[in-house]
C-alpha cells in the first residue's frame, strides 16, 4: 500500500487537537462534536488496516520508513498480528470514550478533548513502532495528557493519584532507557527492533536489561507489587479516561512483554519463570479478593484488572501457542468488557452522584434497559460463553494447563472470584427493595448512551461467536515469538563442493521439526 496509511491514523487525531486549538472554548457543543468526529473518522480509516491485513505474511506489513534525527533515531511504523487489533481497539473505544463525556464534562470542555485527541496520538504511537526510541518517545509522550486529564478532571484525590500514577511510570521509564542504550552500543548504534532481535546477548547482560524492561512493563500491566497506583487512578479519573486506561493502557505493558521482553531476552525469561509465574498468581487471587471486598463499584471494578491482567500474564509466560493467543485475545476481550462496566458505572454515577455499593438497590425496576446492558458487560467478563470472555479465558486456561496443570488450576480462580465479586456487585445493586429514594426519580439510558454501549455489545458478541478472524491474524506472529524464545539448535545447510552457505534455516520451535527439515532440504 503507497499510501501512509498508519501515519494518517497515528497522527490524524493530533492534527484535530491542533485544530480544536482555534476553536472558541465558549462553543462546546462544536468542539465535543469536532472531537467524536475525528475519534469515529480515524476508526473508518483504521479499519482499512483489518481488510487490508495479510494473515498469512509473516513480515511486518504496511511499513513506513523515513530518516528522523539520526544516530539510529529513525522513523519507523508498521503493524503484524499484534499491533492489528491494539491500534483496532484503540479507535474503537476512543469515540465512544469521547460520547460518554459529553454531558459529565462541563468544565474546560475544550483542554480536556484536546488531550483526549493528543492521548489518542500517543497510544496509537505505541503500538505501531518498530524502532525501540520512537517506541519510547510515544511511551513517554502519553503520560502528559493522562496527568492533565486526571489531575484536572478527576475526583477529589485527584492530585494523589495524578502524582502516584506518574512517579511509578516514570520510574520504570528511566529503567527502561538506560536498558534501550545498552542495546543501542550492543548493536552498533541501532534502535532498529529487527537489528536489535539478532543480537546474542550474554545471559548475563540479559539478566539486567530484562529487569529493567520488565520493571516498567509490569508496572503498566501492573503486576503485584506495583499495582497499587491503579485503584486510585481509576477512581480519581473521569470515566471516560478509565475506560481508555481499562481497556488500553493496562495492555500497554503485556505489549511491551510480548514485543521486547520475551524475544529480546529469552534466556533471561526462562530463568526468572518461576518469579513471574508467582507474581502472577498473586495478582490473580490478591486482585479478586480485593474486589470482592470492595465497597466502591468503580473500586471493585479497578481490582478486577489486576486480576484479570494477573491471568492475561500467566498465559503469556507460559509459552505456547494456544496460551499465547489466549493472552492476546483476553486483552481484547478485557478491554471490552472492563471497559463497558466503566461506563456502566458513569452512567449511575450521573444519576446518583455515588458510587457506593450500599447507597444502591432496586435500579433494574426503574432502569430495565439499563439492567440489561449491566448483564451483559458483567457476564462477558466473567465468562459467559458466547460472549467474548469466554474465548479468552477457555484459550488462557488450556494453553497454562499444557505448561503446567497446577498453574492452570490456580488460575481458574480468575474466573471463580470473577463471578462472586461481579454478580454479588449486580445484586446488591440492581435488585432487591430500592433502598434510596433517589433511584425512584433514575431515568432509563438516552439515546446516546444507547448508542455508545451498543456497539461494544456487539463486539462482545461477535468474538464470542465467531472467534476464527482474529486468531487467524495472531498466529504468525505468535509462531514467530514463539520461534524466537524458544531457540533451539540452527541448521545450516551448506554445499559439499565450496561449503558455502547456501541457506539457514534458524528459530524452529523444536529439534523434531528441525530434523524433519534437515532430511527435506538434503
Amino acid at each position: 500500500m503507497d499510501f501512509p496509511i498508519l501515519s494518517l491514523i497515528t497522527f490524524f487525531p493530533l492534527a484535530g487537537a491542533i485544530f480544536l486549538i482555534f476553536i472558541h472554548r465558549d462553543r462546546k457543543n462544536l468542539l465535543r462534536s469536532l472531537a467524536f468526529g475525528v475519534t469515529l473518522i480515524n476508526f473508518i480509516f483504521s479499519l482499512i488496516l483489518y481488510f487490508h491485513f495479510n494473515p498469512q505474511a509473516s513480515e511486518i506489513q504496511l511499513v513506513e520508513k523515513g530518516a528522523w534525527i539520526g544516530y539510529g533515531l529513525k522513523y519507523h511504523i508498521g503493524i503484524d498480528g499484534l499491533s492489528l487489533f491494539l491500534v483496532l481497539l484503540t479507535t474503537f473505544l476512543m469515540p465512544i470514550a469521547i460520547l460518554s463525556s459529553w454531558s459529565s464534562i462541563q468544565n474546560k470542555v475544550k483542554e480536556y478533548f484536546i488531550f483526549m485527541l493528543i492521548l489518542e496520538t500517543g497510544i496509537i504511537g505505541v503500538f505501531v513502532s518498530f524502532n525501540l526510541f520512537l517506541f519510547y518517545v510515544f511511551w513517554e509522550a502519553m503520560l502528559i495528557p493522562m496527568y492533565f486529564l486526571i489531575g484536572t478532571w478527576g475526583g477529589r484525590r485527584r492530585i494523589y493519584a495524578t502524582l502516584k500514577f506518574v512517579l511509578f511510570t516514570m520510574f520504570g521509564s528511566l529503567l527502561m532507557l538506560v536498558a534501550i542504550f545498552v542495546l543501542y552500543s550492543l548493536s552498533n548504534n541501532s534502535f532498529n527492533l529487527f537489528d536489535l532481535y539478532k543480537l546474542s546477548i550474554p545471559p548475563n547482560i540479559q539478566i539486567w536489561l530484562f529487569l529493567a524492561f520488565a520493571i516498567s512493563f509490569a508496572i503498566k500491566v501492573p503486576l503485584f507489587p506495583f499495582h497499587t497506583w491503579l485503584p486510585d487512578a481509576h477512581v480519581e479519573a473521569p470515566t471516560a479516561v478509565s475506560v481508555i486506561l481499562a481497556a488500553v493502557l493496562l495492555k500497554m505493558g503485556a505489549y511491551g512483554f510480548l514485543r521486547f521482553a520475551l524475544p529480546l531476552f529469552p534466556d533471561a525469561v526462562k530463568r526468572f519463570l518461576p518469579l513471574l509465574f508467582v507474581l502472577c498468581l498473586i495478582s490473580i487471587i490478591y486482585g479478586g479478593l480485593m474486589a470482592l471486598i470492595q465497597k466502591d463499584i468503580k473500586s471493585l471494578v479497578a481490582y478486577s484488572s489486576v486480576s484479570h491482567m494477573g491471568l492475561i500474564m500467566l498465559a503469556i509466560f507460559s509459552l505456547n501457542t494456544e496460551a499465547v493467543e489466549g493472552a492476546i485475545y483476553q486483552m481484547l476481550s478485557h478491554g471490552l468488557s472492563t471497559g463497558a462496566l466503566f461506563l456502566i458505572v458513569g452512567i449511575l454515577y450521573e444519576r446518583a452522584h455515588t458510587r457506593l455499593i450500599k447507597d444502591f438497590g432496586g435500579v433494574s425496576s426503574q432502569m430495565p434497559v439499563f439492567s440489561a446492558f449491566f448483564l451483559i458487560c458483567m457476564l462477558s467478563s466473567v465468562g459467559l460463553p458466547g460472549l467474548t470472555g469466554f474465548i479468552g479465558e477457555i484459550l488462557c486456561i488450556f494453553g497454562i494447563f499444557k505448561t503446567n496443570k497446577l498453574l492452570a488450576i490456580l488460575g481458574i480462580s480468575t474466573v471463580v472470584l470473577a463471578a462472586a465479586y461481579l454478580l454479588w456487585a449486580f445484586q446488591r445493586i440492581m435488585q432487591g427493595p430500592i433502598k434510596n429514594e433517589k433511584i425512584l426519580s433514575f431515568k432509563d439510558v438516552n439515546k446516546r448512551e444507547i448508542a455508545y454501549l451498543v456497539p461494544i455489545i456487539i463486539m462482545m458478541f461477535w468474538m464470542g461467536i465467531y472467534p476464527t478472524p482474529f486468531l487467524k491474524r495472531m498466529d504468525n506472529y505468535v509462531n514467530e515469538l514463539l520461534n524466537k524464545v524458544n531457540k533451539e539448535e540452527r541448521i545450516l545447510i551448506r554445499t559439499e563442493k565450496d561449503n558455502k552457505l547456501l541457506f539457514k534455516i534458524e528459530n524452529l520451535p523444536n529439534k523434531e521439526k528441525n530434523k524433519e527439515k534437515e532430511e527435506e532440504t538434503r
